[in-house]
């Protein structure tokens, strides 16, 4: 016999006993359970193939991430290391080859509108961060209110365009007449890195202009509503004196063909 226990007001348990089940059923489930047991085990073995069906490297989507960033990382700085000895090379040729000389001349004028050339001077930069987690709301607002879209930052990034910007980078990377400005998720994906907000948008230009067409701006004007009403962050600083790297991705074009 055993024992259960039910409680009641005051904190007074009262037991009452009742009798173990069958003892002759028992001794027909054990096989059935271990049947079963055995099939799981088996069908567990077949699928994970000699692998580890919960290994890290196989859950861990910031480990994946991580091992990501590192292997673009690398390779980024594989590519400016090959792009410093081709023009290395290139202004040696250039001193014996006229031809050579004759088209670098030719391109050097065509650098700086396609932002292959570092520049500095004044302007101002645009930050615009998610809403904290604790923001206080009056009213229940969906999730996309309370984080920065890609519309928001392009919206912001043709606005600095329009306001007379010579040169314009994202985070630390400058963009180019091809950059593609994508979010995924709540972070942004630019030339094959991923960054996390707050995102800052830098432009060297007249900050006057660039203000003006800001505030002027149609594709800016539910965001900074947002900001004021669920503490999106929006903060426009002018500067002295901004460096813009030289564009340093690739600057090929890829594109769809009709197959033969």
């Amino acid at each position: 016999m055993v024992g259960t226990a039910t409680r009641r007001p005051g904190g007074f348990v009262r037991r009452r006993l009742r009798r173990l089940p069958n003892p002759g059923l028992w001794r027909a489930l054990v096989p059935v359970i271990a049947l079963l047991a055995g099939l799981l085990a088996a069908t567990t073995a077949r699928t994970a193939r000699g692998t580890d069906l919960r290994s890290a490297g196989r859950t861990n989507l910031a480990d994946l991430i991580r091992k990501a960033e590192g292997t673009v990382a690398t390779d980024d700085a594989l590519v400016r290391q090959l792009q410093s000895q081709v023009a290395a090379a290139t202004d040696r040729l250039a001193h014996s080859d006229a031809g050579i000389a004759a088209i670098k001349a030719q391109a050097q004028p065509l650098l700086a509108p396609a932002g292959l050339v570092a520049m500095s001077g004044p302007g101002l930069s645009v930050t615009l961060d998610d809403a904290h987690p604790d923001q206080p709301v009056d009213d229940p607002v969906e999730a996309n209110a309370l984080v920065v879209h890609q519309s928001d930052m392009q919206a912001a990034v043709n606005a600095l365009w329009a306001g007379g910007a010579e040169a314009v980078m994202v985070m630390n990377q400058r963009l180019s007449a091809t950059s593609a400005i994508r979010c995924v998720g709540n972070t942004l994906l630019l030339n094959g890195r991923v960054y996390s907000p707050p995102f800052t948008i830098s432009a060297i230009g007249p900050a006057s202009g660039m203000r003006i067409a800001l505030n002027s701006s149609i594709g800016l004007q539910q965001y900074r509503k947002d900001a004021d009403a669920y503490g999106l962050g929006y903060r426009v600083v002018e500067h002295t004196r901004i460096v813009v790297p030289a564009y340093d991705a690739p600057i090929g074009l890829s594109y769809a063909a009709v197959g033969g």
